[in-house]
């Protein structure tokens, strides 16, 4: 099989490559320049895709024997992932650039000139497995779930997952991967783990939203609608938000309130209690399989949600609907027909917290990945509860 490694320059990758070369596969490094500013050096474990990370990923395939390119696709990422973040801020939702990166870069525009080349498939460093299903190609969970990166991998499509290879998906755990790395001698064996955003290396995404965004003063109001303060720009707070809100009117209890909601088109941001915060029923659109459901998703079906990379999931029930148009928010996509609703099963779990729209939502299925979506809406766990009460 002729594979392209995807090498980040960190030490994931660099094994997973290792690992094709000795399953017999004809492989070739390729390494993603993203970044607009190439001068950029990484800063600790913060950031990727930076000169460094380049060095050290084609030191790796120097080693490995195999051919080694260095691919720039920072036009491509700027367009999908840095102005999609920028948009999606300004909007009032809470985007996740992890996900918008491997739907529209490294699984898009990498694979399709991948297989435009004649490659089978990508490998990569990502902690997931495949199997063929009944009805086709399968995502699953890692088998070390302390390391699943399922989650990320959400967004994929059959036709993607059938040219995806992922060689670490069985590796119990990171050690045993850095061991791996310094037996083969990889000098990156060591090198620490990137986090953050990749393109806010400092970490400060408030800052960085405030140069790329109009920032517009507003009010801040409690759930009944009175000012108890005034924001610099709604952008800069986030659902679950309890520091820096500079609220000038306490509570009537005495107790902190929380960001419980972003109002883009009136420029407010909502306050409350934290248990205003639990959620029962999600909701959005932006929707896709990964791989095909073996059932109807118009009819409710029994899963487990999962709301961020390292959260827990949930059981829930979940069904693909149309979208009434009385019940339309801001937050829902123009054009939108149907959405996917999904309620947390209150009676063996405890509510979502701190549910922003704009998060990613991923369906499982046991260890299979069903699916994901954009949120869009959230009903408190307690309006919920009243709800399946009154059935």
């Amino acid at each position: 099989m002729k594979v392209l490694a995807a090498m980040s320059g960190g030490v994931d990758s660099a094994v997973a490559a290792a690992r094709a070369v000795d399953a017999g596969h004809e492989v070739v490094g390729v390494h993603l320049a993203l970044s607009r500013m190439p001068g950029t050096l990484r800063t600790g474990s913060r950031g990727c895709c930076t000169v460094e990370d380049a060095m050290d990923a084609r030191r790796a395939a120097n080693l490995l024997g195999i051919p080694f390119y260095v691919w720039d696709l920072s036009e491509r990422f700027k367009e999908d992932v840095v102005d999609d973040f920028i948009a999606e801020y300004a909007a009032g939702r809470t985007p996740n650039p992890c996900m918008r990166c491997n739907e529209k870069i490294k699984f898009a525009a990498l694979l399709d000139k991948a297989i435009a080349l004649g490659f089978d498939a990508v490998a990569t460093g990502h902690y997931a497995t495949l199997a063929d299903g009944p009805n086709g190609r399968e995502l699953h969970r890692a088998s070390a779930w302390a390391k699943d990166q399922s989650y990320v991998l959400g967004v994929l499509t059959e036709p993607q997952l059938a040219h995806c290879y992922f060689p670490l998906g069985s590796t119990p755990s990171k050690d045993l991967v850095r061991a791996e790395a310094a037996e083969r001698g990889l000098q990156l064996a060591q090198k620490p783990d990137s986090h953050d955003i990749c393109f806010i290396p400092d970490g400060d995404t408030r800052g960085w939203l405030s140069e790329h965004v109009r920032r517009a003063p507003g009010d801040i109001l409690d759930e009944a609608g009175a000012v108890v303060g005034r924001h610099d720009g709604a952008h800069g707070y986030t659902v679950g938000q309890r520091r820096g809100l500079q609220l000038g009117r306490p509570s009537a209890d005495g107790r902190p309130r929380y960001v419980l909601s972003i109002r883009p088109v009136s420029n407010e941001v909502v306050v409350g209690p934290q248990e205003r915060l639990a959620i029962g029923t999600i909701a959005g659109g932006r929707f896709s399989w990964a791989g095909e459901p073996g059932f109807d998703p118009a009819e409710a079906f029994a899963c487990e949600v999962q709301i961020r990379a390292h959260a827990d999931p949930v059981p829930a029930r979940a069904r693909l609907v149309p979208i009434a148009e009385a019940e339309r928010t801001e937050q829902h996509r123009a054009g939108a027909s149907r959405e996917i609703v999904v309620d947390v099963d209150l009676e063996r779990a405890e509510p979502l917290l701190g549910v922003a729209p704009g998060q990613t939502a991923v369906l499982y299925l046991g260890s299979r990945v069903l699916g994901q979506f954009t949120i869009d809406r959230a009903l408190p766990a307690q309006q919920r509860a009243d709800v399946v009460g009154a059935l």
